[in-house]
């Protein structure tokens, strides 16, 4: 509760009037200050008594890509018997304040306001809670109070269909294979012996039906596993404008679309971050614990050297709608994690213009990891061939990555 400047100045001559009047032995002044102060008393209660409103929200979607439309329902309901319900309301809506119209609410009606909510920015946006705000009819004291709960829009990557997937070193014929994450060796089909062939692979049965030495081909069985590295240290993408990196924004929609191609694949995908910043886990904690259909399973970790941020109850997308920039984490400390983790057999690492002094580090996994990609967003000049013998993708931005991607003959 709070005293507006009328209120201030109404309670300021009230007791100049009293004492005055009381001093002088002036009867009227004393009945102006008594008058005064009692109009102060009676706008305090009249401001005070608190409405009984029911708020209600749906958002449609409420996970949606960077760009695409989002709506807010908001529905305010008195749930009072007695008084109508002359208020000011706006509802909080991001960094937007939105005017909600609680005119002459009576008891057991409700009002209706729908509003688009920002989406240029990936994020998560916080919508709520309605903050409502009542004056006396003098205008002399004011009380905002606040209902409701707020809802978030998670704002993901925009993700981009790509065709091509790495399969890594081995290509799964018959399941996951989760025990054995290096691959296993299981019977696939009978062949003819040539010349170097190991005995101990002949089928004796067959070759005595057949009249021939036949000779069991074996295959590895296990899914190949991809790791996506996004580099989120703000040395990565030294450019920004109005506080937003472009080349960080291309970087997330790029490892959205490589996750969400893994998993439409059925193939196993961790993602991982450089650097795990605390707003990011915040930000799991208040996540739904299903996240986005489908991704439910894959793995997100942040990579630091102490495993700072592993695991969370959400899904990828709510991840890279969440993470932001960091100062901590060196891709030094990650790089060593991953050669000594060998989480899987393709790596995928994206990162911006700073982070191409860097790539030596990355350039040292090829032994631990068949295939490495490196992707580079939003550099001016292209990245010098033969960086430490990695195949590299140079791109503006997310859509020019995924046909980048696609055109990639090999791993």
């Amino acid at each position: 509760m709070g005293i507006t400047a009328r209120g201030t100045g109404l309670l300021v001559a009230a007791v100049l009037l009293l004492g005055a009047g009381f001093r002088f032995g002036y009867p009227e002044l004393t009945v102006l200050g008594a008058a005064a102060g009692v109009a102060v008393a009676v706008a305090v209660l009249s401001a005070a008594w608190r409405p009984r409103l029911q708020v209600r929200r749906q958002a449609d979607p409420d996970r949606v890509a960077r760009g695409e439309p989002a709506a807010m329902t908001l529905t305010v309901r008195n749930v009072g018997r007695l008084r109508s319900a002359s208020l000011l309301a706006a509802d909080r809506c991001g960094d937007q304040v939105v005017p909600v119209p609680v005119l002459r609410l009576r008891p057991g009606a409700d009002t209706t306001v729908g509003y688009e909510v920002p989406t240029a920015r990936r994020g998560v946006v916080p919508v709520g809670p309605l903050r409502v705000t009542r004056r006396d009819p003098l205008g002399l004291v004011v009380v905002a109070r606040s209902y409701g709960d707020s809802v978030p829009v998670w704002v993901h990557p925009k993700i981009h269909p790509l065709r091509a997937v790495p399969t890594g070193a081995g290509r799964s014929l018959d399941g996951r294979v989760d025990a054995v994450p290096h691959g296993s060796i299981t019977f696939d089909s009978l062949r003819e012996y040539v010349v170097g062939d190991e005995l101990r692979r002949v089928h004796w049965r067959t070759s005595a039906r057949v009249g021939e030495l036949m000779v069991r081909e074996n295959v590895d069985t296990s899914l190949p596993r991809i790791v996506v590295l996004l580099d989120n240290r703000l040395a990565a993408h030294p450019q920004r404008v109005r506080g937003v990196a472009e080349s960080f924004e291309a970087a997330c929609e790029a490892a959205a679309s490589v996750v969400t191609a893994a998993v439409r694949e059925d193939l196993p995908v961790t993602l991982l971050f450089v650097a795990a910043p605390d707003d990011l886990a915040e930000a799991s904690t208040a996540a739904t614990h299903h996240g986005p259909a489908g991704l439910g399973g894959t793995e997100v970790h942040g990579a630091g050297a102490d495993g700072a941020g592993d695991g969370g109850p959400t899904g990828p997308l709510d991840r890279l709608a969440a993470v932001s920039l960091s100062d901590e984490g060196t891709l030094e400390a990650a790089a060593a994690r991953l050669r000594r983790d060998r989480l899987g057999d393709t790596l995928v690492v994206l990162t911006g213009p700073g982070g191409r002094d860097d790539l030596g580090h990355v350039g040292a996994l090829r032994g631990a990891y068949p295939s490495v990609v490196v992707g580079v967003f939003g550099a001016t000049e292209p990245t010098p061939p033969g960086t430490g013998g990695l195949l590299v993708v140079d791109a503006a931005d997310g859509a020019a990555f995924a046909a980048e991607w696609d055109g990639v003959r090999r791993w």
